[in-house]
């Protein structure tokens, strides 16, 4: 049989009690390595728990960006599940809401605060 084929979503979202820092802009400080530990850490069993839980098989942060004048920190991460015949489709659409659902409105990520516009799910 055909193994499954991995495809990928982009995620996007803004913490705004987090700090950006010219450390979180390169991808191999120990800041940026364990500020992407902790999202993965709060975004996994949220996407473990949608709809395309079964299929998902993780997301790697491509970069945090400043916003605000530094005060907030946007995330960019790059997610991806398998497409195969028996798992769940992917639906950005549902995504959102689900994870809108599972972050109080897009307010709460673990211990950060979002802001409740910003996020995106485009596959």
């Amino acid at each position: 049989p055909l193994a499954a084929a991995e495809r990928n979503f982009t995620l996007n979202f803004t913490i705004t009690n987090l700090m950006f820092t010219a450390d979180l802009a390169t991808p191999n400080s120990k800041k940026f390595k364990s500020t992407e530990k902790v999202m993965s850490h709060y975004v996994d069993p949220l996407l473990q728990r949608s709809s395309i839980g079964p299929a998902y098989t993780g997301c790697k942060v491509m970069a945090f960006r400043s916003k605000k004048n530094r005060d907030d920190t946007g995330v960019d991460a790059i997610c991806s599940y398998r497409d195969e015949p028996s798992a769940p489709k992917f639906n950005r659409e549902t995504i959102y809401h689900e994870l809108s659902n599972m972050t109080n409105g897009i307010t709460t990520l673990g211990h950060y605060s979002l802001n409740s516009q910003s996020l995106h799910v485009d596959g």
